[in-house]
């Protein structure tokens, strides 16, 4: 059934504001994926706050104007799923890349972050992208590295003067 103008409107007016908020955005080919198996995908997609859109490529052409992700416009041609991150800059590209390993219809054919076109190849890449959490602890284990460093290195030299105490005092048993 054809859209309306203004269900057109919409469709576009929705995808560019979810398109304007987005981290990054993963465009993937579905030709032969059954219905059954996109939804196990929307699913898995809604779990990890990623939002995903069939949208006819004039529509999406025009609602990835004036975004990160309009470099993506040239290259929209044939049924295209477009996933966007809308908290974690990896989450569509893990969603995606889960996906595409149980089902080799379902490929991805390009990706942007941040204004950038990445190669399909570089999937791998943004789906090791630590989230935010995994970021947060990473850093503060950074930063707490050094202070752990010192206490250990203070806390050394009244050890090594136990030690050679307890050493001399096993030395003068030993030799009474």
């Amino acid at each position: 059934m054809a859209l309306t103008l203004e269900e057109k409107k919409a469709v576009v007016a929705e995808v560019s504001e979810v398109a304007k908020r987005a981290l990054s955005a993963v465009a993937a080919e579905y030709i032969g994926v059954t219905v059954e198996e996109m939804t196990v995908l929307r699913v898995k997609a809604r779990e990890d706050n990623v939002y995903l859109r069939v949208v006819k490529n004039t529509l999406a052409r025009r609602a990835l104007e004036n975004t990160d992700f309009e470099c993506m416009s040239e290259r929209l041609t044939g049924p295209l799923i477009l996933a966007f991150s809308q908290e974690d800059p990896g989450a569509a590209a893990r969603v995606t890349k889960d996906f595409a390993k149980g089902n080799d219809r379902f490929e991805v054919t390009m990706l942007s972050v941040g204004g950038q076109l990445l190669e399909p190849s570089d999937i791998d890449k943004l789906a090791k992208l630590p989230t935010r959490d995994q970021a947060i602890s990473l850093l503060m284990a950074v930063m707490l590295a050094p202070t752990e460093k010192f206490v250990r290195t203070l806390n050394e030299v009244p050890g090594k003067l136990v030690r050679t105490v307890a050493a001399i005092r096993d030395q003068k048993q030993q030799a009474a």
